[in-house]
Formats: structure tokens, C-alpha cells, sequence
């Protein structure tokens, strides 16, 4: 069973599925649905069109640079297997798997980085615009990095003054 790529947006195509387009000079294009296809007609480039996998290469988005992905690259040649490199291929997958995960963990970690940042600088500073609205005999303000501290009393209540 060979599976292909959609040439627009890089899915999978199954067999049985899809739209193969063949150009005057013999390039073949496969598309996986017509979304893909009538965005090919359209003269759409793919990396500029944000549902596409090569779109989110190029904004940093997936990864690209990986070395687990150069297992699955394909060759052209058929390639000759015995027992022993089967054996090793097949006890090589879950530790590939494992570390393919562990990398788009860090990605996603790193991609987060400079928004978390940015949420932390714009928090500080709307903190620092509003510090007024405190009231002044309850807080005590450092100057430290914009750090704020506030003293929190308790309220008296009707079940509090009871007891």
C-alpha cells in the first residue's frame, strides 16, 4: 500500500482517494481533496495559505529541522532487509516515536516563550498604569522588577463579630 502526499498542503493520501493531476510536460501533481486542487487552480502559492503544513513550516509553527524525520524519507531504490535489520527497525520505532514527541514538546515550549513574555510585560506595565486605583494604606510598593505587594484584612462580619 503506497501512501502519497497531497502536493498543496502535504496530508496523506490513501489509495483510492484523491485527485491526480498530470501537466503537459508529465509532472504528476496529487491533490488529497478538491480544496487542494481548485487552490492549485487558483494559482495559490502554498506557502502563503495558513491551512497548509508548508505555511507552517515556514512560520516556525511545525518543526523542520528534526533527525527523527529522516527516517521517513523516501527512497526510490528498493531497499534489502534481512532478519536482523527488521528486527532492529522494528525495536527502533517506539524509541523514535518517544523522542519525535519529546522534540515537538520542547518546540511547543520554546514557540510559547516569547508570548508568555510578552503577557508578563504587558501585565507589569497595565499593573504599573492602575497602581492608583489601590487603596494607598493597604499596599506597600517595591521597586524591585514591579513588584507589588498587598496586605489583605480580613473583614469583619456579622458570624465574626458573634463569636
Amino acid at each position: 500500500m503506497r501512501l502519497e502526499k497531497c502536493w498543496f498542503c502535504s496530508s496523506t493520501i490513501y489509495p483510492g482517494h484523491g485527485i491526480q493531476f498530470v501537466r503537459n510536460d508529465a509532472k504528476i501533481f496529487r491533490f488529497c481533496r478538491s480544496k487542494c486542487h481548485k487552490n492549485f487552480k487558483m494559482k495559490r502559492n502554498p506557502r502563503k495559505v495558513k491551512w497548509t503544513k508548508a505555511y507552517r513550516r515556514l512560520h516556525g509553527k511545525d518543526m523542520t529541522q528534526d533527525a527523527t524525520f529522516e527516517f521517513e524519507r523516501k527512497r526510490n531504490r528498493p531497499e534489502r532487509y534481512d532478519r536482523n535489520v527488521t528486527e532492529q527497525t522494528l525495536k527502533a520505532i517506539p524509541v523514535i516515536l518517544k523522542t519525535r514527541h519529546e522534540h515537538l514538546k520542547k518546540h511547543i515550549v520554546n514557540r510559547h516563550a516569547p508570548g508568555k513574555k510578552l503577557e508578563k510585560k504587558y501585565a507589569a506595565n497595565e499593573l504599573q498604569q492602575d497602581l492608583y486605583l489601590l487603596p494607598k494604606d493597604k499596599t506597600v510598593v517595591t521597586t524591585e522588577k514591579q513588584k507589588v505587594k498587598v496586605k489583605v484584612v480580613q473583614q469583619q462580619t456579622e458570624d465574626n463579630m458573634e463569636e
